[in-house]
């Protein structure tokens, strides 16, 4: 096996092995310190002797360890009457506790922040340098934040799985965190919820999994050659990786058909269907608004009612839809960038300059900052000229 190959097994049975660990009663922190030793030692013997049961084998190996910190630790006593003899294997030591795992990682306990860098570490198998540097911040740093998660979740167990919308809030948040940096979230965030979704039937996870496929289909064309953002309408059609596109549909029609209509999957059936337009005027509008109408019953969320305008503006005009933000909170993020878009299409463009400028200085992101910039010069260039 290759350096490669190994360093794959190891990434995807790591959180299986420790998921067993804490599974069988191991505290949280110790166990997965076992594991990473466990993993050391299969880097050194692995290349020379292949177990032939490997997860068994780091299994043995990781408990092992653990035993003998519980056996140096103050509690010696107490710790060892529960945990001194290795349990004999059974058929659930050949099940994926992956999925057992990451709920325990997006224990409700834990804030979004400290979930995400926790299932990161634990499932994701990433580095806490990794971490760090795809959240832009010290390694110092984000290794209080996991210590902290690791205590808060050390004495927890799962006698049954949590809140399954929990974790996939979580996972869609690292999907979220974007594609900068040495470590992809996007792409962590698509490989554990595959795994998910290979352990659990459910259709949102499903419905997510659609979700992320058809917004990763369009990565290439997000930004310019100078890392500016590209707008949906803008972006060259034919950059949009159609092999995920078409996984993606087909997951989302699987999840659709079981009649369990959920948010995630309203979601993908919106990106479904600009996915599906070969150019932006060819987007089907009215279904988009059908589906913006739908995940607005489910959600009730603000955001989603922005959204919806931007879908009632092209199936009615922007005037109706003007009218239908004037109903929204005024303080919603990117609501001015909203108004500045419909009030071009209106054709008041100085007035639409304004709001393009005001919204620049609302947003929170540099590159939303300078999108919004830039369109506000296109307009004044435009008038002045």
């Amino acid at each position: 096996m290759t350096v490669s190959g190994l360093d794959e097994q190891l990434k995807l049975l790591g959180p299986q092995v420790l998921g067993v660990l804490v599974r069988r009663g191991a505290d949280f922190a110790a166990a997965e310190d076992a594991v990473q030793e466990a993993l050391l030692a299969a880097v050194e013997r692995w290349p020379a002797e292949a177990p032939a049961e490997p997860k068994g084998w780091l299994i043995t190996v990781a408990w092992r360890k653990y035993v003998d910190m519980v056996r140096s630790a103050d509690a010696r006593r107490r710790r060892e009457e529960r945990f001194h003899d290795e349990p004999e294997p059974g058929e659930t030591e050949n099940a994926d506790d992956t999925l057992q795992l990451l709920f325990l990682c997006c224990h409700p306990d834990l804030s979004p922040t400290a979930a995400i860098a926790l299932t990161l570490r634990a499932v994701g198998g990433l580095t806490t340098r990794q971490i760090a540097l795809a959240h832009l911040v010290p390694e110092a740093t984000m290794a209080q934040r996991i210590s902290r998660a690791k205590r808060t979740v050390s004495d927890r167990r799962l006698t049954r799985l949590g809140d399954l919308g929990r974790v996939l809030k979580v996972l869609y948040l690292v999907f979220n965190e974007g594609y900068g940096g040495e470590v992809d979230l996007a792409a962590e965030a698509i490989r554990l919820t595959r795994q998910l979704a290979r352990a659990a039937d459910d259709p949102e996870v499903a419905g997510l999994l659609a979700l992320m496929l058809l917004h990763d289909a369009r990565r290439t064309s997000r930004r310019g050659s100078d890392g500016s953002l590209i707008a949906l309408a803008d972006q060259d059609r034919s950059l949009w990786d159609t092999t995920l596109i078409a996984e993606g549909v087909e997951i989302l029609q699987t999840a659709l058909a079981k009649d369990r209509l959920g948010e995630y999957q309203a979601q993908a059936a919106i990106a479904a269907l600009h996915a599906d337009a070969p150019e932006a005027d060819e987007t089907d509008w009215p279904q988009v608004l059908e589906w913006y109408d739908e995940l607005l019953r489910l959600t009730d969320s603000p955001v989603v009612a922005l959204n919806r305008v931007v879908a009632l503006g092209e199936v009615d005009g922007p005037l109706v839809a003007l009218r239908a933000l004037d109903e929204l909170p005024a303080d919603l993020p990117r609501l001015v960038a909203v108004r500045a878009h419909l009030t071009e299409r209106a054709g008041s463009l100085e007035h639409a300059a304004e709001l393009y400028a005001d919204a620049a200085h609302l947003a929170t992101s540099t590159a939303e900052r300078d999108h919004l910039t830039r369109q506000a010069a296109r307009l004044r260039q435009g008038l002045a000229g």
